[in-house]
């Protein structure tokens, strides 16, 4: 089901260009599942490597991205915590709250680039009722680099990307780099986890 709404979401966005991207940029900061990232890439691709073309891609999905999730903070902070238990699974609550007991104003940040769905990330800062201009600069800052991150690599070098899907040693060294890489994130990741009935 949830598939299936991803789907529609970004087959219907995907005939209105940077309206579209707008529109899921948007939404998804509020309610709905589709990420922004499923039109940024295609569209970053399809870009030629247009410099204008690729900043208007990854201004619209952050500028949206960003104003949505203010939709997104007034429902956390006026629906609160229990709005936030419902609809969000409680290990992705244990992280935010692990997140941003740990870190601090750079865990916002650190929540922002994360997998963690950016709604949900907006939920809990307006049930937290967190700080606006911390909420609303970090969530520039954290969806900038990750769109683009996408819209510059793919935009610059989609070409070489898809000719190294045909390389072995591309993916020989690339297996070995995310091995390294993923067990100590997926270590962090899993810490974040905390049984939170067992910490009152």
């Amino acid at each position: 089901m949830l598939s299936q709404i991803i789907d529609a979401t970004v087959n219907w966005a995907d005939n209105w260009g940077l309206v579209g991207l707008a529109v899921v940029s948007a939404s998804e900061a509020m309610f709905q599942p589709a990420p922004p990232d499923l039109l940024v890439i295609p569209m970053a691709l399809n870009s030629n490597g247009s410099i204008s073309e690729i900043i208007a891609i990854v201004l619209v999905a952050t500028i949206f991205s960003v104003l949505g999730s203010l939709g997104g903070y007034a429902i956390g902070m006026y629906a609160g915590r229990p709005f936030l238990e419902k609809f969000v699974k409680s290990d992705t609550i244990s992280r935010l709250d692990n997140i941003f007991l740990k870190y601090g104003t750079t865990g916002v940040f650190i929540a922002a680039i994360s997998p963690i769905p950016y709604k949900a990330f907006a939920w809990a800062a307006g049930s937290g009722k967190m700080n606006l201009n911390l909420f609303i600069f970090a969530g520039i800052l954290g969806r900038g680099i990750r769109f683009g991150l996408e819209g510059f690599l793919l935009g610059f070098y989609g070409d070489e990307f898809s000719d190294l899907m045909y390389n072995h040693f591309f993916w020989l060294a690339g297996g070995i780099l995310a091995t390294i890489f993923f067990i100590p994130l997926s270590m962090w990741w899993n810490s974040l986890i905390q049984n939170n009935s067992g910490d009152s």
